[in-house]
């Protein structure tokens, strides 16, 4: 960390942000492991019981794209809902990690985007979650020096500008350290793995009428500390 503080400091830009094209933050992770109904808010509004543990589920690599980039919508469903997440990056590998000692195993947080195809996820978890080009990943990675509590950050979710989540983390049924604990259990996890927190109340199927994106739209999930991450929706070419 000392050296990369260095060479930023004595660095100059050179080149325009809006000139760069941006990748997900960890283009080819191993693993994505998501936290499914881990914030009371959501489970209240979904009709769900509490989990007795993480209830995790697995994306794919190609449901990952980059900050700025096209949100895909599948062409056999227009039930295509949004879920803003804070993520966690791993940084140093481990197998049956303590929950005191979780949080020295992450490199540092991003924004997420868990798209969902929602009539698929009602059959199926894995299939409306793993749809390719639904899951924007970004649009950078903070360290854990700059965010040493992840649970005092807010997380905001905007449809076109207009706000439909709001929350802080430390609403989460289960905490940051309690998930790493619970993953590396099932499974080793190594550096560069991808875990998301789960999406608080406010996702397009929970409103009554349902709220579903569709192509054009814009897509936003600021989070305090880290940033925005921005995307695009468009349909799947035919």
């Amino acid at each position: 960390m000392a050296a990369m503080h260095k060479a930023a400091r004595d660095a100059k830009p050179d080149h325009k942000l809006a000139d760069i094209k941006f990748l997900p933050v960890i283009p080819n992770p191993s693993k994505i492991l998501c936290a499914g109904i881990n914030y009371r808010s959501h489970a209240a509004e979904t009709g769900r019981e509490l989990p007795k543990q993480p209830s995790m589920f697995i994306r794919f690599t190609d449901t990952l794209i980059g900050h700025s980039g096209e949100m895909i919508r599948p062409n056999v469903s227009d039930n295509f809902d949004f879920e803003g997440e804070l993520t966690v990056v791993i940084g140093k590998a481990g197998r049956h990690i303590k929950s005191e000692n979780a949080l020295d195993h992450v490199a540092g947080y991003t924004c997420f985007v868990d798209g969902s195809v929602r009539d698929f996820q009602k059959f199926s978890v894995t299939s409306g979650k793993n749809f390719p080009g639904t899951g924007p990943l970004g649009p950078w990675l903070v360290t854990t020096d700059e965010i040493p509590d992840p649970s005092k950050l807010t997380l905001m979710t905007r449809l076109n500008g207009k706000e439909v989540q709001h929350s802080p983390t430390d609403l989460l049924i289960y905490s940051i350290p309690q998930i790493i604990a619970f993953c590396s259990d099932f499974t080793a996890l190594s550096s560069g793995d991808i875990i998301a927190t789960g999406t608080p109340e406010g996702v397009g199927h929970s409103r009554k009428p349902p709220l579903w994106m569709k192509a054009g739209d814009t897509l936003e999930v600021e989070i305090t500390g880290i940033g925005t991450l921005r995307t695009r929706i468009a349909d799947e070419p035919d």
